[in-house]
């Protein structure tokens, strides 16, 4: 049994299971585990069963994981790929059909065929699970898969496991320029709307933030969906590796809710991280404390497009991994705060969480980041993160003003109204974010 419990990943969709295979591809290197499943040599400590279990055959692990696609192509590619012996068939669920990139058909129709099946898998994977601590979910909202048949499982584990069991999330939200659905903005506002209250941390990821960094910071033009995927798998594995293996000073998995999300509702923290170097300048990597932190800050190194020089901070995680002397994080925290980088809300003077551990990053072969010594996931709870959300509105209304396509949706069993209920419910969130950026902008000039 870990120390910290355990952790179940859900992955749901194509992005979703898309994206668990830059995940689990990390897991395996950081833990010496190989494709098939097989440690390399026993561990020293328990930490890797956080997410991972031992199978009753020697050396032999499984992941904590379930996969759901609502139509078999993708998931099939898991099962026939690299990796196939690593995963429990067990967990690998999939329907006959595609979801018509509609949230109503995902969230009514097919969550009729797939929801049992999928709470079942969780149910085994949790039965293993002496000290089950929360759900990690990753998904896309622009289709309809990751949007309705998620919301559904989502809302599922919430009722099956407590109101008190911590599930956070991994969200790509839709990129209108990168994607031929034009009713992507529908099934976004409406996964956003019905799935707010049945998670406590959603991280939201930009197809178009991790375009850039690939074009500008990593020397990839016209990258692929695996190219942004292990970007997001990078990331994924600065984040979970404080759970994963032994810190100091440790973080729960329960504490990045407590750390970072002041109100129920503002639970939209940015992901940032460093050092993003292409491979071509292998040799050139700086993982100084200070540099990294400084890029942390940097909207180029953001998983989402937004302008953090604009608004406040409420509070920020920072996740190092590697040889780091806390010396050189307090230094490169003070800089931080002296150069007005982070500047936070009156209320939230501290501000800062720090998790250091101390083994190093791990990269993927051949892959696009310059392997380093170093690494650092910035999580940052900011104002800003309504640029997002105003983006997705306004997507929204553009189609909704000359009701197109709502038929598809009203044929799938949803009541014409939700529309309005959804919109009317991010656009009070936005106005959350902006009436904390006005009370700490009015509390300065008092």
């Amino acid at each position: 049994m870990s120390s910290r419990g355990e952790v179940i990943q859900v992955h749901i969709g194509q992005a979703g299971v898309q994206i668990a295979n830059a995940c689990w591809e990390l897991y395996c290197l950081d833990h010496g585990i190989l494709p098939t499943g097989c440690l390399a040599a026993y561990p020293d400590d328990a930490s890797l069963l956080t997410f991972f279990s031992f199978t009753g055959f020697d050396r032999k692990v499984a992941p904590r994981l379930v996969m759901v696609d609502t139509e078999p192509t993708v998931i099939d590619e898991i099962r026939t790929g690299a990796y196939r012996y690593l995963f429990n068939p067990d967990s690998l669920i999939n329907g006959a059909e595609d979801s018509g990139s509609n949230f109503a058909r995902g969230y009514n129709l097919l969550a009729t065929e797939l929801l049992d099946r999928s709470m079942d898998a969780i149910r085994k994977v949790a039965a293993n699970c002496p000290n089950l601590r929360g759900f990690l979910v990753f998904r896309a909202i622009g289709g309809g898969t990751g949007s309705g048949l998620a919301t559904r499982i989502l809302e599922k584990i919430k009722e099956d496991y407590g109101r008190k069991m911590t599930v956070i999330e991994f969200v790509v939200f839709p990129s209108p320029s990168l994607s031929p659905i034009i009713v992507e903005p529908y099934n976004a506002l409406l996964a956003a709307h019905f799935s707010m209250d049945y998670v406590d941390v959603t991280f939201i990821v930009d197809n178009e933030a991790l375009y850039d960094i690939c074009a500008h910071k990593l020397d990839v033009p016209s990258p692929t969906y695996t190219n942004l995927n292990r970007i997001i798998g990078q990331v994924v594995s600065c984040f979970t590796a404080s759970q994963r293996f032994n810190g100091s000073p440790p973080v729960g998995f329960q504490e990045f809710q407590t750390n970072l999300v002041p109100y129920p509702r503002i639970h939209y923290p940015l992901l940032t991280f460093a050092p993003l170097v292409p491979i071509s300048r292998f040799a050139f990597v700086d993982t100084a404390v200070e540099q990294m932190t400084a890029e942390c800050f940097s909207p180029g190194n953001q998983m989402v497009r937004c302008d953090p020089t604009v608004g406040k901070y409420m509070s920020c995680v920072l996740l190092y991994r590697g040889d780091i002397r806390n010396a050189d994080v307090n230094n490169a925290i003070q800089n931080t705060r002296s150069n007005s980088r982070a500047r936070f809300v009156d209320w939230s003077p501290a501000g800062f969480k720090i998790g250091v551990t101390s083994v190093p990053p791990s990269f993927v072969p051949g892959g696009d980041l310059a392997p380093s010594i170093r690494a650092v996931c910035g999580i940052f709870n900011h104002t800003g993160i309504r640029d997002a959300w105003c983006r997705l509105v306004n997507k929204f209304n553009k189609l909704y003003e000359r009701r197109a396509f709502i038929y598809h949706y009203v044929g799938e069993g949803m009541e014409e109204s939700t529309f309005f209920d959804a919109t009317s419910n991010i656009c009070q969130l936005i106005s959350d974010y902006q009436e904390v950026e006005s009370s700490a902008v009015a509390s300065e000039a008092n």
